[in-house]
Protein backbone atom coordinates (compact mmCIF):
# COMPACT_ATOMS: atom_id res chain seq x y z
CA UNK A 1 0.00 0.00 0.00
CA UNK A 2 1.31 3.21 -0.87
CA UNK A 3 0.69 6.78 0.99
CA UNK A 4 0.71 9.91 -0.75
CA UNK A 5 0.51 12.66 1.31
CA UNK A 6 -0.27 16.45 -0.05
CA UNK A 7 -0.28 20.20 1.14
CA UNK A 8 -0.80 18.97 4.54
CA UNK A 9 -0.93 20.79 7.42
CA UNK A 10 -2.71 20.52 11.31
CA UNK A 11 -3.54 23.69 13.20
CA UNK A 12 -4.87 23.94 16.42
CA UNK A 13 -5.72 27.40 17.20
CA UNK A 14 -2.80 29.05 15.71
CA UNK A 15 0.02 26.82 16.46
CA UNK A 16 0.70 24.76 13.96
CA UNK A 17 1.23 21.06 14.55
CA UNK A 18 1.88 19.54 11.26
CA UNK A 19 3.26 21.17 7.88
CA UNK A 20 4.01 18.61 5.28
CA UNK A 21 4.10 19.75 1.76
CA UNK A 22 4.75 16.57 -0.23
CA UNK A 23 5.58 13.39 0.50
CA UNK A 24 5.30 9.98 -1.06
CA UNK A 25 5.73 6.44 0.88
CA UNK A 26 5.91 3.10 -1.30
CA UNK A 27 4.28 -0.14 -1.48
CA UNK A 28 6.08 -2.38 1.14
CA UNK A 29 8.55 0.63 2.33
CA UNK A 30 9.03 0.19 6.84
CA UNK A 31 9.42 3.92 7.47
CA UNK A 32 10.96 5.16 11.09
CA UNK A 33 9.34 8.54 12.23
CA UNK A 34 11.38 10.07 14.53
CA UNK A 35 11.34 13.55 16.27
CA UNK A 36 10.93 15.05 20.12
CA UNK A 37 8.07 15.11 21.97
CA UNK A 38 5.54 17.64 19.83
CA UNK A 39 7.49 16.73 16.66
CA UNK A 40 4.47 16.33 15.16
CA UNK A 41 4.56 12.16 14.96
CA UNK A 42 1.41 11.31 16.34
CA UNK A 43 -0.28 13.65 14.56
CA UNK A 44 1.23 12.78 11.27
CA UNK A 45 -0.17 9.33 12.10
CA UNK A 46 -3.35 10.34 13.08
CA UNK A 47 -4.29 12.26 9.96
CA UNK A 48 -3.29 9.36 7.95
CA UNK A 49 -6.06 7.51 10.27
CA UNK A 50 -8.12 9.45 10.05
CA UNK A 51 -8.90 10.32 13.49
CA UNK A 52 -7.86 14.07 13.05
CA UNK A 53 -9.36 16.39 10.42
CA UNK A 54 -6.92 18.41 8.63
CA UNK A 55 -6.50 21.79 8.94
CA UNK A 56 -5.42 22.06 5.02
CA UNK A 57 -4.05 19.22 2.75
CA UNK A 58 -5.46 15.34 1.88
CA UNK A 59 -3.88 12.09 2.62
CA UNK A 60 -3.98 9.53 0.13
CA UNK A 61 -4.04 5.78 0.34
CA UNK A 62 -3.35 3.97 -2.48
CA UNK A 63 -4.72 7.18 -4.40
CA UNK A 64 -7.93 7.05 -2.05
CA UNK A 65 -8.75 10.28 0.53
CA UNK A 66 -8.82 8.75 3.94
CA UNK A 67 -11.49 11.54 4.72
CA UNK A 68 -13.54 10.77 2.09
CA UNK A 69 -13.06 6.39 1.39
CA UNK A 70 -13.57 3.81 3.79
CA UNK A 71 -12.11 0.65 2.16
CA UNK A 72 -8.92 1.60 3.22
CA UNK A 73 -9.51 0.55 6.63
CA UNK A 74 -10.15 -3.25 5.38
CA UNK A 75 -6.80 -3.46 4.64
CA UNK A 76 -5.21 -1.49 7.98
CA UNK A 77 -3.98 -2.22 11.45
CA UNK A 78 -2.85 0.33 13.92
CA UNK A 79 -1.92 0.68 17.70
CA UNK A 80 -1.59 4.22 18.66
CA UNK A 81 -2.31 4.53 22.51
CA UNK A 82 -5.08 2.78 25.04
CA UNK A 83 -7.71 4.68 23.21
CA UNK A 84 -7.43 1.59 21.32
CA UNK A 85 -8.54 -1.32 23.43
CA UNK A 86 -11.82 -1.84 24.56
CA UNK A 87 -11.10 -2.42 28.47
CA UNK A 88 -14.12 -4.25 29.69
CA UNK A 89 -13.28 -7.24 27.23
CA UNK A 90 -10.55 -9.90 28.34
CA UNK A 91 -7.53 -9.76 25.40
CA UNK A 92 -9.01 -13.09 23.96
CA UNK A 93 -12.08 -11.38 23.40
CA UNK A 94 -10.73 -7.82 22.32
CA UNK A 95 -8.17 -10.27 19.76
CA UNK A 96 -11.63 -11.94 18.38
CA UNK A 97 -13.68 -8.86 17.87
CA UNK A 98 -10.42 -7.27 15.92
CA UNK A 99 -10.09 -10.13 13.97
CA UNK A 100 -14.22 -10.34 12.84
CA UNK A 101 -13.92 -6.89 11.90
CA UNK A 102 -11.24 -8.57 9.03
CA UNK A 103 -13.19 -11.10 8.24
CA UNK A 104 -11.97 -13.77 10.33
CA UNK A 105 -13.25 -16.14 12.34
CA UNK A 106 -11.87 -17.35 15.81
CA UNK A 107 -10.73 -20.37 14.62
CA UNK A 108 -8.12 -18.23 12.18
CA UNK A 109 -7.64 -15.90 14.93
CA UNK A 110 -6.54 -18.76 17.37
CA UNK A 111 -3.84 -20.02 14.70
CA UNK A 112 -2.44 -16.07 13.78
CA UNK A 113 -1.63 -15.71 17.31
CA UNK A 114 0.30 -18.55 17.95
CA UNK A 115 2.96 -17.11 16.20
CA UNK A 116 2.64 -14.09 19.05
CA UNK A 117 3.33 -16.52 21.73
CA UNK A 118 6.77 -15.92 22.91
CA UNK A 119 6.31 -12.12 23.05
CA UNK A 120 2.91 -12.28 25.16
CA UNK A 121 5.32 -14.12 27.52
CA UNK A 122 2.16 -16.36 28.75
CA UNK A 123 0.60 -12.93 30.58
CA UNK A 124 -1.79 -12.36 28.22
CA UNK A 125 -3.79 -15.15 27.44
CA UNK A 126 -5.41 -17.47 29.61
CA UNK A 127 -5.24 -15.14 32.58
CA UNK A 128 -8.89 -14.45 33.35
CA UNK A 129 -8.23 -10.82 33.12
CA UNK A 130 -9.94 -7.37 31.44
CA UNK A 131 -7.79 -5.42 29.44
CA UNK A 132 -7.97 -2.68 32.32
CA UNK A 133 -6.85 -5.11 34.51
CA UNK A 134 -3.22 -6.09 32.80
CA UNK A 135 0.16 -4.04 33.55
CA UNK A 136 0.93 -0.92 31.15
CA UNK A 137 3.25 -3.32 29.38
CA UNK A 138 0.75 -5.94 28.38
CA UNK A 139 -1.67 -3.20 27.58
CA UNK A 140 0.41 -2.12 24.59
CA UNK A 141 1.31 -6.15 23.89
CA UNK A 142 -2.61 -6.48 23.50
CA UNK A 143 -2.86 -3.24 21.10
CA UNK A 144 0.31 -4.22 19.26
CA UNK A 145 -1.07 -7.91 18.63
CA UNK A 146 -4.59 -6.66 17.44
CA UNK A 147 -3.16 -4.70 14.86
CA UNK A 148 -0.83 -7.40 13.34
CA UNK A 149 -3.05 -10.77 13.75
CA UNK A 150 -5.52 -9.51 11.09
CA UNK A 151 -2.51 -9.03 8.72
CA UNK A 152 -2.71 -5.96 7.51
CA UNK A 153 -1.12 -4.42 4.15
CA UNK A 154 -0.66 -0.99 5.86
CA UNK A 155 0.34 -1.38 10.03
CA UNK A 156 1.01 1.87 12.03
CA UNK A 157 2.06 1.85 15.79
CA UNK A 158 3.30 4.56 17.68
CA UNK A 159 5.61 4.17 20.09
CA UNK A 160 5.24 0.32 19.82
CA UNK A 161 8.70 -0.21 22.34
CA UNK A 162 7.57 1.88 25.18
CA UNK A 163 6.61 0.38 28.56
CA UNK A 164 7.95 -3.28 27.38
CA UNK A 165 11.18 -5.12 28.56
CA UNK A 166 14.01 -5.69 26.64
CA UNK A 167 13.30 -8.88 25.88
CA UNK A 168 10.00 -7.81 24.66
CA UNK A 169 11.44 -4.60 22.97
CA UNK A 170 13.71 -7.08 20.37
CA UNK A 171 10.81 -9.76 19.89
CA UNK A 172 8.70 -6.79 18.49
CA UNK A 173 11.55 -5.86 16.44
CA UNK A 174 12.45 -8.95 15.43
CA UNK A 175 8.60 -9.60 14.20
CA UNK A 176 8.36 -6.06 12.60
CA UNK A 177 11.22 -7.26 10.30
CA UNK A 178 9.24 -10.25 9.49
CA UNK A 179 6.67 -8.85 8.96
CA UNK A 180 8.15 -6.66 6.48
CA UNK A 181 9.83 -9.97 4.51
CA UNK A 182 6.90 -12.18 4.46
CA UNK A 183 3.74 -10.39 4.13
CA UNK A 184 5.51 -6.73 2.09
CA UNK A 185 3.71 -4.90 4.70
CA UNK A 186 3.73 -1.25 4.63
CA UNK A 187 4.82 0.25 7.91
CA UNK A 188 5.11 3.73 9.45
CA UNK A 189 6.58 3.44 12.80
CA UNK A 190 7.30 6.11 15.15
CA UNK A 191 9.55 5.64 18.26
CA UNK A 192 12.22 7.81 20.55
CA UNK A 193 14.34 4.30 20.10
CA UNK A 194 16.91 5.74 17.36
CA UNK A 195 18.60 1.85 17.54
CA UNK A 196 15.10 -0.18 17.27
CA UNK A 197 14.55 2.07 14.41
CA UNK A 198 17.86 2.13 12.41
CA UNK A 199 17.63 -1.54 12.60
CA UNK A 200 14.52 -2.58 10.94
CA UNK A 201 13.83 0.87 8.89
CA UNK A 202 14.36 1.02 5.27
CA UNK A 203 13.88 5.57 5.70
CA UNK A 204 13.96 7.31 9.12
CA UNK A 205 11.96 10.59 8.37
CA UNK A 206 12.95 13.31 10.91
CA UNK A 207 10.46 15.85 12.44
CA UNK A 208 10.90 19.02 14.06
CA UNK A 209 7.71 21.29 14.77
CA UNK A 210 5.76 19.38 11.90
CA UNK A 211 8.08 19.83 9.41
CA UNK A 212 10.43 17.37 8.06
CA UNK A 213 13.77 18.36 8.37
CA UNK A 214 15.43 15.10 6.73
CA UNK A 215 14.28 12.08 4.85
CA UNK A 216 17.08 9.27 4.96
CA UNK A 217 16.88 6.53 2.59
CA UNK A 218 20.84 5.47 3.83
CA UNK A 219 20.64 4.88 6.96
CA UNK A 220 23.77 3.61 7.62
CA UNK A 221 25.75 6.36 6.63
CA UNK A 222 23.29 9.13 8.12
CA UNK A 223 22.31 7.77 11.27
CA UNK A 224 25.58 9.50 12.92
CA UNK A 225 23.57 12.88 11.87
CA UNK A 226 20.34 11.86 13.33
CA UNK A 227 22.18 11.14 16.60
CA UNK A 228 24.41 14.25 16.30
CA UNK A 229 21.11 16.61 16.12
CA UNK A 230 19.58 15.40 19.32
CA UNK A 231 22.97 15.48 20.92
CA UNK A 232 22.91 19.12 19.95
CA UNK A 233 19.57 19.72 20.96
CA UNK A 234 20.50 17.81 24.24
CA UNK A 235 23.22 20.51 25.20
Amino acid sequence: MNITIKNLQKYYGKNKALDIEELRIEDGELIGLVGNNGAGKTTFLRLVLDLLQATKGEVLINNENVSKSQSWKSYTGSYLDEGFLIDFMTPEEYFYFSGELYGLSKADVDERLKAYEPFMSDEILNQKKYIRQLSTGNKQKAGIIAAMVVEPKLLLLDEPFNFLDPTSQIRIRNTLKQIKSEQKTTMLISSHNLNHIASICSRIILLEKGLIIKDITNIKDEIKEIEEYFSVNAQ
